[in-house]
């Protein structure tokens, strides 16, 4: 359960309103006007407060609930205890999280400039702007209206940020430009140099990196990630894109719209991650590849050749998940075999 020392809940609300607001539907004709005061995890939740089962893997959880309301899916009613009020959702998780959201907005704090920021008079700062303490907005930079520039933030020479973007602590930006209301996390490293240079056993040739980092609208970039900036062409993420802590996008990367790119994932240079691909945690995307719109790569894959759209592939070198499962079964058969024979 969420605790109210660090997250702030809003009034109680009836069934009948966070139906409406999630897109959930009543399972029986009754309990509209139930009040739901929290939301909670299945086997924490108690009188009043609602829960989501979107997971068989949680059926125990389900069954011995005490929650009054919870969000699932129709092929999950089966599973249902007496006692609780049921919402119907094609989606149960995304209808829970909008009643979460419901219930814990997030705060923003008054608009305000701290005096101990540095502001370069030639940078423009849009209204409604929150600017805290160690902020340093260099020559040139322009702010859109309702930013949040969070403590010890570097903003270099004539970066842009689109109305309402959210800048985490101690988060860098240089040679960027980012739309609306995209959040970078604290510690995030954009636009530094891409790791480009000519290899000479007399000594390493820097190569200038003379592009961009464009970052569209909507885009989440976890903390401590890095995104280097393009080498000639940009560095693009694209609109709608979520980025995990800790991931390393290289120079020239293009990320497509709706993209996810999971923990600890690393992109070489100048590879294509097309529309709403997913890449899991601690994927390795060798540079000048492109892995195609809708396809999934899974967990501590290494992708070595293109992977086509919506192909799924796991392993290294990735393969499609089957071959993958294939090689694996082929393997224990020949250890078991080899077992025995000894």
């Amino acid at each position: 359960m969420a605790d109210h020392n660090f997250h702030h809940k809003t009034s109680p609300k009836t069934l009948a309103e966070l139906i409406e607001l999630s897109g959930c539907k009543l399972h029986s004709d009754t309990g509209a006007e139930c009040v739901i005061e929290d939301v909670a995890a299945l086997q924490d939740a108690g009188n009043g407060q609602i829960s989501f089962f979107d997971n068989v893997k949680y059926k125990d959880d389900f069954k011995h609930t005490k929650a009054s309301a919870c969000i699932i899916s129709k092929e999950m009613i089966k599973h249902a205890p007496d006692g609780v009020t049921l919402l119907i959702s094609p989606h149960p998780y995304k209808s829970y999280a909008l009643i979460a959201q419901a219930f814990y907005p997030e705060e923003y704090p008054e608009s305000n400039i701290s005096k101990a920021a540095h502001i370069d008079e030639s940078a423009s700062i849009g209204e409604g702007c929150v600017i805290e303490a160690g902020a340093v907005i260099a020559s040139g930079a322009k702010i859109g209206k309702g930013c949040w520039i969070g403590a010890n933030v570097t903003i270099g020479d004539n970066v842009v940020l689109g109305d309402k973007c959210r800048i985490g602590a101690n988060a860098s930006i240089s040679h960027a430009i980012l739309g609306q209301n995209t959040r970078l996390y604290p510690g995030v490293r954009v636009g530094q140099d891409g790791f480009g240079f000519a290899i000479d056993p007399a000594g390493h040739v820097k190569v200038p990196q003379l592009g961009r980092v464009l970052i569209g609208d909507n885009v989440e970039i976890g903390a401590n990630t890095c995104i280097d900036r393009g080498a000639g062409p940009d560095t693009v993420i694209g609109d709608g894109a979520w980025v995990d802590n800790l991931v390393q996008i290289a120079h020239n990367v293009k990320i497509g719209k709706g993209c996810v790119i999971i923990a600890q994932a690393g992109i070489a240079g100048s590879s294509i991650i097309e529309d709403y691909a997913v890449i899991a945690a601690q994927v390795g995307v060798a540079g000048h590849l492109t892995v195609g719109m809708g396809a999934q790569v899974g967990a501590q894959s290494g992708v070595m050749r293109d992977v086509p759209a919506g192909a799924k592939v796991l392993g290294a070198p990735a393969v499609p998940v089957k071959e993958e499962m294939r090689q694996i079964a082929a393997v224990k058969k020949l250890a078991s075999k080899r077992n025995s024979n000894a």
